[in-house]
């Protein structure tokens, strides 16, 4: 069987590196390139843990790409309380590959090329802002229709935000990008939505189990980890109200949706966009309900999702 062609674009924070683990991991996925944006952490740190997953998971062939630093208004947001200020926990490697492996060809021109050359064949996996991608439906206005999927995690479906009262991080990051790739795309979109993440919270028995394998990658995984896990076991500010009673790795749940389609039994399928204007809503993702925007490409929206599916291919990411 064919093995699914994909391409990663993320801000490589600790989610993103268990998503990734758990892509390289699938034995019916081929990665055809990784392009890096800002988000979690500056772009630098971005393109140098991309790097050092693939080291561990010694999968250094696949091309990584220095995307975007910034949103396209030229402001940034960073999650250090959460992921460290280095992206991966502060927890750093001397032996890491260093920026000199980045390939030289620019993110966006990068993702233009592969989607040409793969037309109809590739899926999209976008788990941080959207700023990459849409440059590269604005550099070329066909790059949309030559994705087979995109996969998104990001937005949010109940105006439940986690870095503004009404906005999930990766739209709050960049609303003017989501605003255009939300619009403007014309091939099948499915989105893992914060409020979806949420929803799945896995058990921190699993969690522990998880990270005590014995390999280099689940020691790995430990590492960068633990300074993620003591935030979110935190009791300062509620935690427990903010992020649910378990472990979260909300990216996860896009790659795992890319890799395995029966992972999510149910979806919601509307038009949606994203609020630009809104004092108190900027960033926010609308959900068209009553069909006012009239959108031909309505979005798939995760809402129920097989857990024990992703929790296997969790596990098997770090064996």
């Amino acid at each position: 069987m064919a093995k699914k062609l994909m391409l990663l674009d993320l801000d490589c924070g600790v989610d993103d590196a268990q998503a990734m683990m758990m892509a390289l991991a699938a034995s019916n996925v081929q990665i055809l390139g990784i392009t890096c944006t800002h988000g979690n952490t500056r772009i630098e740190n971005v393109c140098k843990n991309v790097l050092r997953v693939l080291k561990v998971c010694q999968r250094t062939e696949i091309p990584v790409f220095r995307g975007a630093g910034t949103s396209l208004l030229g402001y940034q947001l960073n999650a250090d309380h959460y992921h460290g200020k280095d992206g991966l926990g502060d927890v750093p490697d001397s032996s890491a590959p260093g920026l000199e492996l980045i390939q030289a060809e620019h993110a966006v021109n990068a993702m233009i090329r592969i989607a040409t050359e793969h037309a109809g064949e590739v899926s999209l996996v976008a788990v941080g802002p959207l700023t990459n991608v849409a440059l590269a439906s604005k550099m070329d206005p066909t790059f949309p229709a030559k994705l087979r999927h995109l996969y998104i995690m990001g937005g949010n479906m109940e105006s439940r935000g986690n870095v503004t009262m009404c906005s999930e991080f990766n739209f709050a990051a960049d609303p003017e990008a989501a605003y255009i790739v939300l619009n403007h795309f014309a091939c099948p979109m499915y989105i893992a939505t914060w409020e979806y993440c949420l929803r799945q919270a896995l058990p921190w028995e699993f969690f522990k189990e998880w990270v005590n394998q014995g390999t280099e990658k689940a020691c790995f995984m430990k590492k960068i980890t633990a300074h993620t896990e003591k935030f979110s076991k935190g009791k300062q500010g509620d935690r427990e109200m903010y992020f649910g009673p378990g472990f979260l790795s909300c990216d996860s749940f896009a790659v795992a949706a890319a890799i395995d389609e029966s992972v999510v039994t149910e979806y919601i399928r509307y038009g949606v966009s994203v609020e630009l204007q809104g004092s108190v809503t900027r960033g926010m993702m609308i959900v068209d309900t009553l069909n006012i925007l009239k959108k031909e490409n309505q979005a798939f929206i995760m809402t129920k999702c097989d857990v024990e599916k992703v929790k296997q291919l969790m596990m098997s990411a770090l064996k």
